[in-house]
């Protein structure tokens, strides 16, 4: 599974958590749990957003360092 693919699962089951929260009456330990993954999907889709955010700016700095260096030629 691709960094994509784990961040759309993550993504529907913290959809799927809200979705529970807005929809259903839930007792306050299923609401407990619920919110603690909910919470840990938000950080680990943050994590791989990060990543990404990382990557385009690596691509975007060597792109920058190639137009610089064809500009001086």
């Amino acid at each position: 599974m691709d960094e994509n693919e784990k961040f759309e699962t993550k993504m529907k089951r913290l959809e799927s958590i809200v979705d529970r929260f807005e929809k259903e009456e839930i007792g306050i330990e299923e609401s407990l749990e619920l919110f603690q993954e909910g919470i840990k999907l938000g950080k680990e889709c943050r994590k791989i957003l990060d990543n990404i955010e990382l990557k385009v700016r690596e691509v975007l700095k060597d792109d920058l360092s190639v137009k610089e260096w064809d500009c001086d030629v």
